[in-house]
């Protein structure tokens, strides 16, 4: 288990365990309060459904509302302040959702302990979670490493870089490289999964490019910086999983007949797998249903057109509405890719783009997906220009990433596949 993934483990736990302290001592007032009426039960210490029920039910949505609110997305640089604001803006979330879910169905004629309950819930929900959540983030800070910076100035300075997760690498190239000198060395750093960051030039500064992510540091262009909040990305992660399995389930009819058609349209197996280039430019395994005759490429990538004779008859229709892509389901929910996100590349393809578009490696940024602005607009790349062109768009959504702008490409999406538009 990785370091973000212990610091991430320790977090739950203690927000499991403050949440059901939270929930024993509302319990405990409601008891008081309402002279030992808990949920219609005499006593608190009388064992029933539903005094058990919420003991479990509580905590685990405690958690749902964490993670969705960010929290655990980027445990190794926690700023106290953050922390804060986060904690009470989620003890508000929980309140209301308890209070309106499991509170509301209690028999009690006076509204005003309603409001009393809500204010004591949300004042147990805050201090208790803060409390042990502080505890926590300071524990850590006065034992863990505090996360270094590195600064490169050269190619060779990459060679033999030996950084930690949550580290940050600051790019300030000698005067005498280019521009692609800088983009090798991110491409070269990203796979390291740390903060990348490169002291700005003037145009930088004058467009807004240039931030402070300290009060005490230097301006940096931060190009692993989301344009999202944690926040939102989260409840992308979210979307994807809950997308990605209802599919797979509603559409698992659908499923065995593409399985069936692919497996019977030529010899070979019916699923296909091949190695792109992903988050943090690392390989993973796209899946898909075969559209070609089995061992079409012979070992030396290609591209593929409309009417390319290694395409199937069966293919043919799987391409026109997409439906090839549905086994990328698995992928979402592996975490290799999204609903919405740059297409993903083989390296041997990649390695030709950047030879006219060094830029690509700031597609590592985020991670691949389904359908982005980049496959809709310029749909199925049979030739290096398109490659170009689609990853030019997908630098601008990449530029404008917002829940909203993926709500809106999806629709889209959906729309191109009904009209059967998908080559």
């Amino acid at each position: 288990m990785t370091q973000r993934r212990k610091l991430q483990s320790g977090y739950i736990a203690v927000d499991f365990l403050a949440a059901e302290l939270v929930w024993l001592a509302f319990l405990l007032f409601r008891w008081l309060v309402y002279e030992g009426k808990v949920f219609s039960v005499d006593t608190v210490l009388i064992p029933a459904f539903d005094f058990y029920r919420p003991l479990i039910l509580y905590p685990l949505g405690c958690l749902i509302v964490y993670y969705l609110s960010g929290y655990y997305l980027r445990v190794h640089r926690k700023r106290l302040t953050r922390e804060l604001l986060t904690t009470f803006i989620s003890a508000v979330v929980i309140t209301l959702g308890a209070f309106f879910i499991i509170v509301i169905d209690d028999e009690v004629e006076d509204y005003h302990r309603y409001v009393a309950s809500l204010g004591v819930l949300l004042l147990l929900q805050f201090s208790i979670s803060y409390v042990f959540r502080l505890a926590l983030t300071l524990l850590i800070r006065r034992h863990a490493t505090p996360p270094a910076s590195f600064t490169i100035h050269s190619e060779e300075d990459v060679t033999g870089l030996r950084v930690n997760k949550g580290d940050r690498v600051i790019i300030d190239l000698q005067p005498s490289l280019d521009e692609n000198a800088l983009y090798r060395i991110i491409q070269r750093i990203y796979p390291l999964d740390v903060e990348i960051a490169v002291v700005p030039k003037l145009y930088d500064m004058l467009t807004g490019a240039a931030k402070i992510p300290e009060i005490d540091s230097n301006p940096l262009v931060l190009i692993t910086e989301h344009k999202m909040t944690d926040s939102e990305l989260c409840i992308k992660r979210a979307f994807d999983i809950v997308a990605a399995l209802g599919t797979m389930v509603v559409l698992s009819p659908l499923y065995v007949l593409l399985w069936i058609l692919a497996y019977s349209s030529s010899k070979g197996p019916a699923f296909y797998s091949q190695q792109r280039i992903g988050l943090h430019g690392k390989p993973f395994n796209i899946y898909k249903f075969r559209t070609m005759v089995n061992n079409a490429e012979e070992d030396v990538p290609q591209l593929s057109a409309d009417d390319d004779p290694r395409i199937t008859k069966v293919g043919h229709f799987m391409r026109k509405y997409r439906l090839d892509e549905l086994p990328q389901m698995w992928n979402i929910l592996k975490g290799d890719m999204s609903i919405v996100g740059p297409r993903p590349e083989r390296e041997f393809f990649i390695n030709r783009i950047v030879e006219q578009a060094p830029y690509y490696c700031l597609l590592y940024k985020i991670r691949p997906g389904m359908t982005s602005w980049g496959p809709i607009r310029v749909g199925y790349t049979d030739t290096l220009q398109k490659m170009i062109d689609r990853l030019n768009y997908d630098i601008v959504y990449m530029e404008n990433m917002s829940l909203r702008l993926d709500i809106k490409i999806l629709f889209y999406t959906i729309g191109v596949i009904l009209d059967g538009k998908g080559k």
